[in-house]
């Protein structure tokens, strides 16, 4: 029976009873010791019903082991594996060490999902996992994972957590504190009847109402303090001073058994080393004593405290001493841990398996776990520069497992010892630069960067300084590569330096890199090739390449670069005019990106997220995300991102007809230096300075930008890229040829409607309305379509005037789709199945399927050919005869 718990009870029924309909969730119960959490966690779980529930404890002595308790949590439901699709399949079967090879740690925790989704049918599921906080680090990443995209699952998330322990992005918690005052006395008078009404009130107040105490601190009275006969004992005892004088009372066989317990808890090596250290009667009294219990495959003590009151008593010789029987009796990790833990000093041998173990975790995608060992590794390593190597492997293990802070250490302790070691210095500067890079100052990341002379280095330093938008860096970087024998990686960086200041070899070499373009497989190169395309003027080949470098980032298996990727992606979706797409994508990136801990990757994210609300003319939310990018970019002086959060709020103006705020904001980012603006944005958005500054009426300033726009896209030589810049014409010059031209060239059907519109709007002007409604009726349809509402709105009102009041052109249907639903219809009209879109998109098949059974009825459709051919006509592009 629970006493005073009925609001707590409640809230659990709900996570449970909202998991049961399809909507599943996570709750972290956190309190201190002894105040109920694990009766909550059975009182809830016996009351799902026919929900199906798994669980697991979290035990300390195994938390440096990976995945130990994944293994203990899914082992009942492992039959489901072969329903997963099969990246995720042989990623979960790796960490569970069913599989060979390694698993992706998006993979993972992944697959746990789709198993924990499978699981779930039919009735549900209930996970509970109790004292999280001792979760080996490995698990605890896959089950959050997980755990943050069960929406749309039957599965509840029961988390139990002792104190302050922080639960990665589980916002709701259930706060368990001591039981009201009143159902503590009534428990008090239930099971100790011949306590007194005095001692029940002193007790209640001395312990803070906990459970766990009342009970433990009544066993301990003596007949005259339960009646009231004699004051309690000062002070009461708490923590594990609780458990401590049973402890004590053992005998000191019985105590190292205990001890053998506390940091081993398979069975058959505490059997075995109780055999060795003390004999089977040593572990009878332990039992007999109340304080543990042999429990299925387990020692299970009374409450963790015990373990705690334990350890306390131990003295550092007997545990060395127990350590040391049970590595003699362990294999693989826990053998490496148990060396570990019985070493006195440095030990080459002990640290050597500990980076076998390390390794061992690494393969299956236990980068928490690898980093742990290593770092111990190192600090039992005698030789120095193996020790700071060792502390090198063991900050990129932390890095990829999502745990910045702790990589950054990590990689500051190696660098202090790497000595005079010139090649490991440099191995350690290039991993600071990435470092800083990906999550901290994007300038000091160049001035790490180029301190080195090869041409990974030079390529690391010129992607940061271009981050950082300094381009006297990124020239300076490019002559440096430029003396690097060819190759596609030294033509890009060198060229885009070359470019930058002016020298006529910059685009042919950018051409010579280019014409390679068919050649590249990694996910980075397709990225530097997109740049080179970028820097020619040919936004529209650099947001193909970035499209490429999406579609290989996922397949390959690398995803921990996906969020960057997606990064590029998500803006050549935006510039071609795929708004919701671009929003779907920047959202799934900044989801990533927080998993993985790049910090500057989650202003990207939010700046694209801006600059596509801008387009739809979402002023808060345009607002909100601008000042979340720039209150990363600015500070970690990420040019490229400021720059993009800026113009998103230029943009803005621009959609809502304010010419003046538009063209002063533009002027901003133009100005703006290093770190606060990028060159690459003030090209990009120089269509639309223009558009501000003759919509301003500053005719000399668009003149100079123009001047300056044809400077830059000298080297262009797509056709999008010229029709930009006959649209540029056209508005200075007051050309309708020019826009003409441009309508005739254009091949992104976004950019081509902000031409006809500009062209519709000239010709209404010069009183050829008949001529003006054809473009502001297509214009009209196509932002519609795009969702671009400030410009349909700008051209339905254009299209009033000049005679038209026609009926508003047909939404895109897709845009009822949420974003996630857009992403699975995209890859569904692609012919990929179900668990194939699940791969791709970390979710399991089971919400794959869950999102197009909702869409079907929403689209009015019900086939994916149907869903296919839609998918189809919203990407179709742009006719070459000047219609859109």
């Amino acid at each position: 029976m629970l006493y005073g718990r009925t609001a707590e009870v409640s809230a659990l029924d709900e996570v449970i009873a909202r998991a049961r309909d399809g909507s599943g969730g996570a709750v972290v119960v956190r309190g201190a010791a002894g105040t109920g959490k694990t009766a909550l966690l059975d009182a809830a779980a016996a009351r799902g019903g026919a929900m199906r529930v798994l669980r697991t404890t979290g035990v300390e002595s195994e938390s440096d082991l990976a995945f130990a308790a994944l293994h203990q949590v899914l082992w009942p439901v492992i039959g489901s594996l072969g329903a997963l699709p099969e990246p995720q399949r042989l990623a979960v079967g790796a960490a569970l060490g069913l599989e060979p090879g390694g698993g992706d740690r998006f993979l993972v925790g992944a697959g746990v999902l789709s198993l924990l989704a499978e699981a779930a049918a039919p009735d549900g599921l209930i996970c509970v996992i109790d004292d999280f906080q001792w979760i080996d680090r490995a698990s605890a990443d896959a089950l959050l994972f997980a755990t943050r995209r069960l929406a749309t699952e039957r599965v509840a998330m029961l988390l139990a957590v002792r104190g302050d322990a922080p639960v990665k992005g589980v916002p709701r918690t259930l706060d368990v504190r001591g039981l009201p005052e009143s159902a503590a006395d009534e428990l008090l008078r239930d099971r100790h009847a011949e306590l007194s009404a005095r001692v029940r009130r002193e007790l209640v107040t001395l312990t803070g109402a906990n459970p766990l105490a009342l009970h433990e601190i009544v066993a301990r009275l003596t007949p005259a303090q339960r009646a009231g006969d004699e004051p309690l004992p000062d002070p009461l005892p708490g923590g594990a001073r609780l458990f401590g004088d049973q402890v004590a009372a053992l005998s000191p066989a019985a105590r190292l058994i205990g001890l053998v317990a506390a940091v081993e808890a398979d069975l058959p090596l505490v059997l075995s080393a109780a055999d060795r250290l003390a004999g089977g009667q040593a572990l009878a009294e332990l039992e007999e004593s109340g304080l543990a219990e042999v429990a299925g495959a387990t020692v299970r003590f009374r409450h963790p405290l015990v373990r705690s009151a334990i350890h306390e008593a131990a003295s550092p010789a007997d545990v060395r001493r127990v350590h040391a029987v049970l590595a003699e009796l362990a294999s693989d990790d826990r053998r490496a841990w148990h060396l570990a833990g019985a070493a006195l000093g440095q030990d080459e041998q002990v640290a050597a398996a500990l980076v076998a173990a390390a390794d061992r975790a690494r393969e299956r995608g236990g980068y928490g776990a690898a980093a742990m060992a290593l770092a111990r590794a190192a600090e039992l390593t005698p030789e120095p520069r193996a020790r700071a190597v060792r502390l090198k492997d063991a900050a990129v293990a932390a890095w990829l497992g999502g745990r910045p802070g702790q990589a950054q250490s990590l990689l500051a302790e190696a660098r202090e010892r790497a000595g005079e070691d010139v090649g490991l210095a440099m191995e350690v500067a290039r991993l600071r630069g990435r470092f800083e890079l990906n999550s901290g100052d994007a300038a000091e990341a160049v001035r790490i960067l180029a301190a080195g002379d090869t041409l990974d280095m030079l390529a690391d330093a010129a992607e940061a300084a271009s981050y950082v938008g300094d381009t006297a860096a990124i020239i300076a970087l490019g002559r440096r590569a430029a003396a690097h024998p060819e190759g596609f990686l030294r033509d890009t960086v060198a060229g885009v330096g070359l470019t930058l200041d002016g020298d006529a070899e910059g685009p042919g070499l950018l051409r010579r890199a280019l014409s390679h373009a068919g050649e590249l497989e990694d996910a980075a190169e397709h990225l530097w090739a997109a740049a080179a395309a970028s820097y020619l003027g040919e936004n529209d080949l650099a947001a193909d390449l970035a499209e490429r470098a999406g579609r290989v980032a996922r397949v390959s298996g690398m995803s921990g670069q996906l969020p960057v990727v997606l990064e590029f992606v998500a803006t050549a979706e935006r510039i071609a005019g795929r708004l919701a797409r671009s929003q779907a994508l920047s959202e799934e990136g900044l989801e990533l990106a927080r998993e993985a801990g790049y910090t500057n990757t989650v202003a990207a994210h939010l700046a694209n997220l801006a600059a596509v609300a801008a387009l739809r003319g979402e002023e808060e939310d345009c607002e909100r995300q601008a000042r979340a990018a720039l209150a990363i970019a600015i500070p970690h002086r990420v040019g490229m991102r400021a720059g993009l959060a800026s113009y998103a709020l230029a943009l803005l103006d621009l959609c809502l007809g304010r010419y003046a705020a538009a063209h002063d904001r533009f002027h901003a980012v133009v100005t703006a230096g290093p770190g606060a603006g990028h060159p690459t944005v003030v090209s990009r958005s120089t269509p639309d300075r223009i558009e501000a500054a003759v919509g301003a009426g500053d005719e000399e300033g668009a003149r100079a930008t123009l001047a300056a726009y044809e400077r830059w896209s000298a080297n262009a030589g797509t056709p999008e890229s010229h029709a930009l810049l006959a649209r540029c014409r056209g508005l200075v010059e007051g050309s309708s040829d020019a826009f003409a031209e441009a309508l005739r060239l254009h091949t992104n059907p976004f950019e081509s409607a902000r031409t006809a519109l500009l062209l519709g709007e000239r010709l209404r002007r010069s009183q050829r309305p008949g001529e003006a409604r054809a473009q502001l009726r297509a214009a009209w349809e196509t932002f519609e379509q795009a969702g671009a509402r400030p410009w349909a709105r700008r051209a339905q009102e254009e299209l009033r005037a000049a005679g038209e009041s026609g009926q508003a052109p047909p939404s895109d249907v897709l845009d009822v789709l949420t974003p996630q639903e857009l992403r699975i219809a995209g890859l569904a009209a692609d012919g990929l199945s179900s668990k194939e879109i699940a791969a791709r998109l970390f979710l399991s098949p089971r919400t794959v399927e869950y999102h197009l059974y909702k869409m079907y009825p929403k689209l009015g459709i019900s086939s994916r050919t149907d869903l296919a051919r839609l998918v189809v006509l919203r990407k179709a592009p742009v006719t070459g005869d000047g219609k859109l």
